[in-house]
C-alpha cells in the first residue's frame, strides 16, 4: 500500500502541474491530499491511521516539511537564501535601466566584421547580462527585440539566429551570481547532512567501527562555493558558443556573413565603447571579484550588487539635466576614498579607542561612507521619481522572492510525504541496483533532470529532485564526489530546461517578439544544436572535476580563514606536496639537518639541549618515514586490483542480506497490526514469507567467497599499515619543528627579559621592608610582563609564590626565599639566553626555514601560497574511498 500512495502522490502532482496550477499549491497540496488519504484508509482498513506509512504517523510527516523548513531557515548560521532578494532586485534594476540595448548595439558594431560576428556579439552580451541581471526572459526578449532584426537583415540562418539568442539568454542560471545556484546551494547543504548519516552508516555496516574518521565525510557546500565553482564552467560554455557559431560561419559564410561597421572608429566610437562596457564590467568585478577574492560573502556581495544597480539605474534612466552623472561620481570617489584609507591607514575603530594612534584614515573612511550613502540616496530618489520605478523593481523583487519561498515551503511537504511511504529509499535501491555502480547512477539522475526539463522549471526541478537524488549520490564512497561538482552539474543540466521543447520558456520569450516570418519550427530547429553544446560542455565538466573545484579550494586556502596546515583533510595533499619538495631540496634539507646536529649546545639547559637533539633526531626520521608512506601506498594499490573485485561482490551480497532484514522487520510490524482471529490466516502467510526470506537470507550469505575473510584481512593490514607509516611521519614531522620553533620564540623574547633585570632586582628591598600591599602590587605587575615573555614562567611561578606570601597574614621570610628561587632561575636564564644568541640562535633558524616548506609545513600557522594552489589542485580531483568501506 505504501507504493500504492506513492504513486498516487506522484500523480496528483503531475496532474496538478500538468493543468497549469500554481507550482507554490500543487507541491504541498498534493502531499496534504495523499498523507490523508493513506491516513484514512489505513483507519478503515486495519484500524491505525499509521499503518500505511514507512515509519511515524500522519501527523508526524504534515508538519514535517514546516518543521524542517524552519529548523534550516531559522538558523542563524543558514543565512544562505538572504542573497536571493538582492539580487534579484539587482537584475531588475538593470534590466529597467535598459543596460541590454546599449551593450547589443555597440558590441555588435565591434564584433559586426568578423564572421559570424553578430552572432558572437549576443553570446558576449549574453555572458554580461548572465553576471548581472540574470533573468532569462528580458536578456531574450532585448536580444529578440534589438539582436534577432539585425541578424535576419544581413542574411544570418534562421536556426543560426533564434538558436544563439535563445542560448545565450540563458547563460543566466549558470554564470554567476545565479538565483539556481543559490537555490542548488541551500538544498545541497542539506543533502550533504543526509549524505554524511548515510556514509556514516555504511562505514559502520562495513567496518563495525562506531566512528568514521573525518577524512571519510561528506562535505557541504555554500553559495559563495557554488559561484566559485560554477564560473570556469559558464566561461567555458560561452567559449564554446563562440567557437562553434565562429565555425559555423567559416564553413557557411552565406549563413553568417561578416557585417562591417558604417561608421567611423574613431576617438568617439571607442569612447562608447568605454562608457557601456565599463559601468556592468565593474559591477561584475564588484560582486564576483569580491567572493572569489574572500573579501564579502554572498549576501554581502548581493548588496554590493543591489546598491551599484541603484547607482546605474540613477545616470541611466532617461533625464537630461548636467548632473545626471553626479551622484554615480559621488559613488566612486567615495569608493576611492574608502579603499586608500583601507590600503594606507589602520581601520579598526576599536583599537583607536583603546590605544589612541593616527585617526587620518578613520576619518577618510568615516567621509567615503558617508559620500557613498548620500551618492546612494540620491539615486534613490531620482529612481523613484523618474517613472515610479524604484516602487515597481521592489514590488517585482517581493513578488519573486515571495514565489521562490513558497516554493521552497512547498518542496519540503512534498518531500517530507515522499519520504513518508519510503520513495526516498525506493529510489537508493533502485539507484544501487544499477550495475556499473556510481557512474551509472549518476547519467540515469542526469538523463531523468534532462527529461525533466522537457516539462518542468528549473526551480521544480531543483526543490523537489535535488534532494531525494543528491544524498544518494553524495554518500557514495567510490566517487567522493563535492557537493559543488555535484551542483554545478545540475545546474548545467537544468538550463537545458529552458531550450527544450515544448515547454522551454526561452522559446516562449523568444516566439513573443520574433517576426512572423521566423517559423516556430525554426526556433525549435535552432536551439537543438545548442542543446547538444550544453551537453558537450556537461560531459567535459563531468570528465575534469578540477573545473569546478579547484577554484573554491583556491579561495578558501588563500582566505584570511584559511585551513590549518593540520587539517586532517590536506594530509594527504599535504604529504605528495612534502614528498615532491624533498625530492627537489633534499641535499640542502639534510645538510641543514646535520648542521643542526653539529651545534654545540652545551650552553642551554640540559632538558633543553635534550628536545632540540630529539628533534634533530626526529627530522632524519621524519625523511625515512616519507619514503615508507609510499612504499605502503604503492603496495595498497597493488593489492587492491585483486581486492576491489571481490569486496565489491560481497558488499553487493551484504547488501542484498541487509535488504532482507528490513523487509523481516516490515513484516514483523505488519503482523503487529494484525489482531484478532480474524486476521490470522494473514498472520501465518506473512510468517511463512518470513521463513522463506530467512532462508533466502541464508542462501545469500552462503555465496559469499570462503577467502574473504583472510583477503579482508590481508588488505586490511595493508591500509592499517599506511596510516601507521603516515601517522609516524606525522609524529617525526612535528617533533622536528616544534622543539627549534619553540626556541626560537624564547630567544625573540631576550630583549624583554633582559629588560626587566632593573625592576626585579628592585624588589628586594620592597619585599624585605615595604608596604606589602604595594610590594605584592609590584610583584604582580613585574609577573605580568614577564607573562607576554615566552620562556620565563618559572621566574613567574616563583614570583607568584611572592604574591602568596605577602597576601593576608604576611610572612616576608617565605617571600624573600621565593624570590631569591625566582631571582636565581632568572639569573640562570639570563645566562643561557646571551649564550644561545649568535651562531647558535643564526644554526637554529637556518635548520627551521630549510624544513619549514617541507616536513616543518604542519607546525606553520597557515599554509604558504605555493603550498595552498598545489593541495587546492590535489584536491580537486576526486579521490576513490571505497577500499575502506
Amino acid at each position: 500500500m505504501e507504493l500504492f500512495f506513492l504513486a498516487v502522490l506522484v500523480l496528483l502532482m503531475a496532474m496538478a502541474l500538468g493543468s497549469g496550477f500554481p507550482v507554490a499549491f500543487a507541491l504541498p497540496g498534493s502531499a496534504i491530499i495523499t498523507i490523508v488519504l493513506a491516513a484514512v484508509a489505513g483507519y478503515f482498513a486495519v484500524g491505525s491511521m499509521d499503518a500505511y506509512f514507512h515509519s511515524g504517523g500522519p501527523s508526524q510527516w504534515l508538519t514535517a516539511g514546516v518543521t524542517n523548513l524552519r529548523g534550516v531557515y531559522w538558523e542563524v548560521e543558514r543565512d544562505t537564501l538572504i542573497a536571493i532578494p538582492l539580487f534579484i532586485f539587482m537584475g531588475i534594476m538593470l534590466q529597467r535601466s535598459k543596460i541590454a540595448e546599449d551593450l547589443l548595439v555597440t558590441m555588435a558594431r565591434l564584433f559586426g566584421p568578423v564572421p559570424g560576428g553578430l552572432g558572437i556579439s549576443v553570446v558576449f552580451v549574453g555572458a554580461l547580462l548572465a553576471a548581472t541581471t540574470g533573468i532569462v526572459g528580458a536578456t531574450v526578449v532585448a536580444m529578440g527585440l534589438i539582436s534577432l532584426p539585425a541578424m535576419l537583415r544581413n542574411n544570418y540562418s534562421q536556426p543560426l539566429a533564434t538558436g544563439t539568442i535563445a542560448a545565450s539568454g540563458t547563460l543566466g542560471q549558470i554564470i554567476p551570481p545565479s538565483i539556481v545556484l543559490i537555490i542548488l546551494a541551500d538544498q545541497l547543504a542539506n543533502a550533504a547532512d543526509q549524505a554524511s548519516t548515510l556514509r556514516k552508516t555504511l562505514h559502520k555496516e562495513a567496518t563495525g567501527e562506531l566512528s568514521m574518521p573525518s577524512t571519510f565525510d561528506v562535505g557541504s557546500t555554500s553559495a559563495g562555493e557554488m559561484f566559485l565553482g560554477a564560473f570556469v564552467p559558464g566561461i567555458l560554455l560561452v567559449l564554446i558558443y563562440m567557437v562553434y557559431i565562429l565555425i559555423f560561419a567559416m564553413l557557411r559564410p552565406r549563413a553568417a556573413p561578416a557585417v562591417h561597421y558604417e561608421g567611423e572608429w574613431d576617438r568617439r566610437f571607442w569612447g562608447q565603447v568605454v562608457l557601456t562596457l565599463v559601468p556592468p564590467l565593474a559591477l561584475i568585478f564588484l560582486v564576483l571579484g569580491s567572493i572569489i577574492s574572500g573579501i564579502a560573502t554572498v549576501n554581502q556581495a548581493g548588496a554590493i550588487g543591489a546598491a551599484g544597480a541603484l547607482i546605474m539605474a540613477g545616470y541611466r534612466l532617461p533625464e537630461d539635466k548636467p548632473i545626471t552623472y553626479v551622484p554615480a561620481i559621488l559613488a566612486i570617489l567615495a569608493l576611492a576614498m574608502i579603499g586608500f584609507a583601507l590600503a594606507n591607514y589602520p581601520m579598526n575603530i576599536k583599537a583607536y579607542l583603546v590605544n589612541g594612534g593616527d585617526p587620518t584614515g578613520l576619518w577618510i573612511g568615516s567621509i567615503g561612507s558617508v559620500l557613498l550613502l548620500f551618492a546612494l540616496t540620491w539615486s534613490g530618489i531620482r529612481v523613484l521619481r523618474l517613472e515610479n520605478t524604484l516602487r515597481e523593481v521592489m514590488i517585482d523583487t517581493a513578488k519573486t522572492t515571495s514565489l521562490v519561498f513558497i516554493i521552497l515551503l512547498g518542496a519540503a511537504m512534498l518531500t517530507a510525504a515522499f519520504r513518508a511511504f519510503g520513495g526516498e529509499e525506493l529510489v537508493r535501491e533502485f539507484l544501487n541496483s544499477l550495475p556499473g555502480g556510481f557512474w551509472t547512477q549518476f547519467i540515469i539522475v542526469m538523463a531523468v533532470i534532462f527529461l525533466l526539463g522537457f516539462f518542468l522549471d528549473f526551480i521544480e526541478i531543483a526543490v523537489v529532485v535535488v534532494p531525494i537524488v543528491a544524498p544518494i549520490l553524495l554518500s557514495d564512497p567510490s566517487a567522493n564526489i563535492t557537493a559543488v561538482w555535484l551542483g554545478v552539474m545540475i545546474g548545467l543540466n537544468i538550463q537545458t530546461s529552458f531550450l527544450t521543447p515544448p515547454f522551454g520558456f526561452a522559446l516562449f520569450y523568444l516566439r513573443g517578439v520574433a517576426p512572423a516570418v521566423v517559423k516556430t519550427v525554426q526556433i525549435y530547429k535552432g536551439v537543438i544544436a545548442f542543446i547538444i553544446l550544453q551537453l558537450v560542455a556537461l560531459a567535459i565538466v563531468g570528465y575534469y572535476p578540477p573545473l569546478v573545484n579547484y577554484l573554491p579550494n583556491r579561495v578558501s586556502l588563500l582566505g584570511e580563514t584559511a585551513p590549518p596546515p593540520r587539517n586532517p583533510q590536506l594530509q594527504i595533499c599535504l604529504e605528495n606536496y612534502v614528498r615532491d619538495k624533498v625530492a627537489e631540496e633534499d641535499a640542502a634539507i639534510r645538510a641543514a639537518i646535520s648542521s643542526a646536529q653539529a651545534l654545540d649546545l652545551s650552553a642551554l639547559p640540559d632538558r633543553t639541549a635534550r628536545e632540540l637533539t630529539e628533534a634533530f633526531e626526529s627530522a632524519e626520521a621524519a625523511l625515512a618515514a616519507l619514503d615508507e608512506i609510499f612504499v605502503a601506498d604503492d603496495a595498497v594499490n597493488a593489492a587492491a586490483g585483486n581486492y576491489r573485485p571481490a569486496q565489491q561482490t560481497v558488499r553487493t551480497l551484504q547488501k542484498d542480506m541487509r535488504k532482507i532484514d528490513a523487509e523481516i522487520d516490515v513484516l514483523r510490524q505488519r503482523i503487529r497490526f494484525l489482531r484478532g482471529d480474524e486476521n490470522e490466516a494473514r498472520r501465518e502467510a506473512l510468517g511463512e514469507r518470513i521463513a522463506g526470506l530467512r532462508e533466502e537470507h541464508e542462501a545469500i550469505e552462503a555465496r559469499i567467497p570462503e577467502s574473504w575473510e583472510e583477503q579482508q584481512r590481508v588488505f586490511s593490514e595493508l591500509t592499517r599499515a599506511e596510516e601507521a607509516a603516515r601517522n609516524a611521519y606525522r609524529r617525526a614531522a612535528d617533533d622536528a619543528v616544534e622543539a627549534p620553533s619553540e626556541f626560537l620564540a624564547v630567544l625573540d623574547g631576550n630583549e624583554t627579559f633582559l629588560a626587566l633585570e632593573d625592576d626585579l632586582r628592585a624588589l628586594r628591598e620592597m619585599i624585605a621592608s615595604g608596604d606589602p600591599k604595594t610590594a605584592e602590587e609590584s610583584v604582580s605587575a613585574v609577573s605580568s610582563q614577564l607573562s607576554a615573555v615566552e620562556g620565563a614562567s618559572p621566574v613567574r611561578s616563583d614570583l607568584s609564590k611572592v604574591g602568596r606570601a605577602l597576601r593576608g597574614a604576611t610572612d616576608r621570610e617565605a617571600a624573600l626565599e621565593s624570590y631569591d628561587e625566582a631571582l636565581a632561575e632568572y639569573e640562570a636564564q639570563l645566562e643561557w639566553r646571551r649564550a644561545a644568541e649568535g651562531e647558535l640562535a643564526d644554526g637554529i633558524r637556518r635548520y627551521v626555514a630549510a624544513l619549514n616548506d617541507s616536513i616543518g609545513a604542519r607546525q606553520q600557522p597557515r599554509l604558504s601560497r605555493e603550498q595552498a594552489l598545489y593541495i587546492a589542485g590535489c584536491n580537486a580531483s576526486h579521490r576513490d574511498l571505497s577500499l575502506n568501506f
